[in-house]
């Protein structure tokens, strides 16, 4: 998106006298969903217009709903990080944050974190140990015997309810088997493998009598946490309930597969080994190779997502065809793993 196409109040709220505290430059970061500016101390999220049918911002009414949720929900794990929903305003053709006039937008305000202890950074550097990972649990563990676990989020756990964002992904990804990073064996191994997990409901069932289906993170892995002290676990799915309420062992899974997938095997296996013996949940196991595939599924997805967005160059096309790849010969890993 060239700087002219930017939405007005972004421009704005680019240049450094647009904020009541020290700015010295300005950076914005893009996503399908949000457009995030790094200004100073402090980081401004706001949400696009969009409609992708699983994720709805398209009137500034529900942009101002799911700021809300995204401050109360996130707050759960990082109170000190999610400061407050902010708006930007207009009074004729003058712009402000937080000023006088008709409310044009929404966004929440954020503290910022240090680059160099993001987990993603820690992992491309080679420096991640067990004792960063003991910190997670340390902090997960309380959280998930904290979180909601009403009879309501128990049924998202049930088998038809885990099959409905299991089997979207085989849909969803369909188009393109044999284009280079899904051959038409591995979607079918992986497909066959998931549909006959879903068929042993009693699986499920033993999950949501335990008490483990919960309102969970939804997207817990090394891009949303911050290896500070404390550990700052942020940006979880506040945009649709059932990428929420899961099962425990579907959040950690994603978390264990991340590290799979960096080549911190021998991690993924501590992580998950002290996360049973600090939550008491040995039930987690039978359940972690489905969800780690889950997983790996939607990641190579959203890979090739991107991958086909006309929008992005030629190098973004290729990086993203590459790991999506990869997430698939992972998947297809669990499932080979799972079936014996």
């Amino acid at each position: 998106m060239s700087e002219e196409s930017l939405p007005a109040y972004i421009q704005h709220l680019q240049q450094n006298s647009s904020y009541p505290h020290v700015v010295a430059g300005v950076q914005l970061v893009q996503t399908h969903i949000s457009f995030v500016l790094l200004a100073g101390d402090f980081v401004y999220k706001w949400k696009k217009p969009v409609n992708f049918g699983f994720l709805d911002f398209s009137t500034l009414e529900k942009r101002k709903y799911y700021c809300e949720q995204e401050l109360i929900l996130n707050r759960r794990l990082c109170p000190d990080l999610y400061l407050d929903v902010v708006t930007v305003n207009r009074d004729g053709s003058q712009y402000s944050l937080n000023g006088r006039g008709e409310v044009v937008e929404y966004g929440v305000k954020m503290a910022r974190m240090p680059e160099d202890r993001m987990m993603s950074q820690v992992i491309s550097a080679g420096q991640l140990d067990r004792g960063q990972i003991d910190r997670i649990i340390a902090v997960l563990v309380p959280f998930y015997q904290r979180a909601d676990g009403t009879e309501a989020i128990g049924e998202f756990g049930c088998a038809a309810s885990v099959a409905v964002n299991v089997l979207e992904n085989f849909d969803q990804t369909e188009s393109f088997v044999d284009q280079g990073a899904l051959s038409r064996g591995q979607f079918l191994q992986i497909g066959d493998y998931a549909r006959a997990f879903l068929q042993d409901e009693q699986r499920f069932e033993r999950r949501r009598a335990a008490g483990k289906v919960r309102d969970c993170h939804g997207d817990l892995y090394s891009a949303n946490i911050c290896l500070t002290d404390p550990v700052h676990i942020f940006d979880c799915i506040e945009f649709n309930e059932r990428f929420r309420y899961s099962d425990v062992a579907a959040d950690v899974a994603f978390l264990a597969m991340d590290l799979d997938f960096h080549g911190f095997e021998g991690l993924s296996v501590y992580f998950i080994e002290r996360f049973v013996e600090e939550s008491a949940d040995p039930g987690l196991m039978e359940m972690l190779d489905f969800y780690k595939c889950y997983r790996a599924m939607v990641r190579g997805k959203i890979n090739l997502f991107t991958a086909s967005d006309p929008a992005v160059d030629a190098s973004v096309v290729a990086r993203c065809k590459e790991q999506a790849a990869r997430y698939f010969v992972l998947a297809q890993k669990y499932a080979m793993k799972a079936g014996g």
